[in-house]
């Protein structure tokens, strides 16, 4: 269960920018579910909710049971939503420490799941591959075209050195691209690979709920079946125009946005959603990061920048407004201990649970923020469960096209991702211009 409090923020938006706010929302709300908004040949990440496919959930299900039972790690290469929807499920869902068996006669730990060609740091991949030596090792390499140049360089790496290693190369990588064409659909053929599909009209930040994302989550050994169905559950919810929250906090933020803040922060008291919190950056900017609009979207996780971002956020300039995401838990929580005679003048804590600690810091955090005129909404997870995390997907996925189209954007393109490619092929010689 997610609940949702836009409330306290209303007291910040100007007067004059709700005059027809609620039909306008209204409107972009049923250009998305009828499909005739800018940009709807892109709606497949909603058309894969609405008609489940079952089998190819079991696909990907068996086909990481056997990469569980063989390998020791998993790399995933990809850049951008070919790897961060994948990523914060894991991190998410994953113990901090694990307490999986390791070497033990007769038994296999689980596979580490390890990302790649997300970025150009040469030094990452060598280390990478010195760490690898001795293991067994399978790679996913997730692109669409196959060209994209980080995750591209990472796959020739790595993929050398696979075939350097393991006679059963062909059956160690595993493609997620292109349903129909691609360098990368092609290699795959020549070489004999495993593939999964991207459906054509999904676009990479939406793709969480597709191979792209569920792939490695199954490998991770996490229930893709409940975060899927975590999503269509939150579609039907969200179906209607009334008491929606993907709608509200989509018109919230369009308010806030023509009353003059210019930024949002995600910020979240648990380090595990640090990897959700990137997910919702990239798809927050290239959705609405358009036309001279959109709000900046950047992330904090506390209390830790409190004690760096602490003040600029208290009294900085007044152009933030803050989104904080909850897990409110009935999971037993560390007590702090009793100390007879204490030095540190924490006595009033003894005997309190640091989930109460860190609640008190929310409420805290909350009351100030608010008093210092951030304007404040608050989303509360019951726990961190796959059909809670399915559910969170989809509630951002539709309240970020939403907003688009109430600010007059096509919010499924991203031109200012191609104009940096186009911009470093250029210095790197590959267009003749060297």
């Amino acid at each position: 269960m997610i609940e949702f409090d836009f409330s306290p923020a209303d007291a910040f938006i100007d007067s004059h920018v709700g005059s027809g706010l609620f039909l306008r929302a209204h409107a972009a709300h049923r250009a998305l579910l009828e499909g005739t908004g800018a940009g709807s040949e892109w709606l497949g990440w909603r058309r894969i909710l609405q008609d489940p496919n079952d089998a190819l959930l079991e696909e990907i299900t068996s086909v990481s049971r056997e990469i569980r039972e063989r390998a020791d790690v998993l790399i995933c290469i990809g850049i951008g939503g070919s790897y961060l929807g994948a990523k914060a499920i894991i991190s998410a869902l994953s113990p901090y420490f694990s307490s999986e068996p390791d070497g033990e006669e007769g038994v296999h730990a689980a596979p580490r799941v390890i990302f790649a060609g997300h970025h150009l740091s040469g030094s990452y991949l060598q280390e990478l591959l010195d760490s690898l030596e001795g293991k067994s090792v399978f790679a996913n390499v997730i692109s669409k075209s196959g060209s994209t140049l980080e995750p591209a360089i990472a796959f020739r790496i790595i993929r050398k050195w696979m075939e350097d290693r393991f006679d059963d190369c062909s059956r160690r990588i595993i493609v997620t691209t292109d349903p129909d064409g691609g360098s990368l659909r092609e290699l795959a053929q020549t070489n004999d690979y495993r593939t999964f599909d991207i459906p054509a009209d999904i676009g990479g930040r939406f793709s969480a709920l597709t191979p792209a994302g569920l792939f490695p989550v199954a490998v991770a050994g996490f229930d893709i079946r409940s975060l899927f169905y975590g999503s269509v559950a939150m579609m039907t919810e969200l179906l209607s125009p009334e008491d929606n929250p993907a709608v509200a906090y989509a018109m919230s933020r369009y308010a806030l946005h023509e009353s003059g803040y210019t930024a949002e922060i995600l910020s979240v008291f648990e380090p595990k959603l640090g990897g959700l919190g990137s997910w919702w950056q990239q798809l927050f900017a290239e959705s609405e990061g358009k036309d001279l609009k959109g709000l900046f979207p950047t992330t904090c996780t506390y209390s830790g920048d409190l004690h760096s971002l602490g003040q600029y956020l208290q009294s900085g300039r007044r152009n933030l407004i803050e989104t904080f995401l909850m897990i409110d838990s009935d999971r037993p929580s560390i007590e702090v201990p009793d100390e007879n005679g204490s030095l540190d003048g924490l006595d009033f804590v003894a005997g309190k649970s640091i989930k109460s600690i860190a609640h008190a810091a929310f409420l805290g955090t909350t009351r100030a923020h608010l008093s210092g005129g951030v304007p404040v909404h608050i989303i509360t997870m019951d726990g961190l469960t796959e059909e809670n995390l399915g559910r969170l997907i989809y509630f951002f996925e539709h309240a970020v096209s939403v907003g688009g189209y109430l600010l007059g954007i096509n919010p499924f393109d991203q031109p200012g991702v191609d104009a940096y490619k186009s911009e470093m092929l250029r210095v790197l010689g590959a267009q003749g211009d060297s």
